[in-house]
C-alpha cells in the first residue's frame, strides 16, 4: 500500500477550522464566529456540517480588513 504524503498547508485549497487557525495565527472560536456572522461569505465552503475555508480567497479578505 502506498504511503499518502501529507500536503503542506500553505498548498491546500481549503483548509479545517483548526487549519486555518494556525495558518492565520487567529482562534478557532473567532473563525467560527467570523462564519456565522458573515453568512454567504465567498471564503466559506460547506462540506455536509464541516465548514471549509478557502485559503485564498481569505487571505483576500484578510487582506481588505484592518480589525478582526
Amino acid at each position: 500500500m502506498a504511503e499518502q504524503k501529507e500536503i503542506p498547508v500553505w498548498e491546500k485549497y481549503t483548509l479545517t477550522i483548526e487549519e486555518a487557525a494556525r495558518y492565520f495565527r487567529i482562534g478557532e472560536n473567532k473563525l467560527r464566529r467570523l462564519v456565522d456572522e458573515t453568512p454567504g461569505a465567498s471564503w466559506v465552503l460547506m462540506n455536509g456540517n464541516r465548514v471549509q475555508i478557502k485559503r485564498r480567497l481569505f487571505e483576500r479578505y484578510i487582506d481588505s480588513t484592518d480589525v478582526i
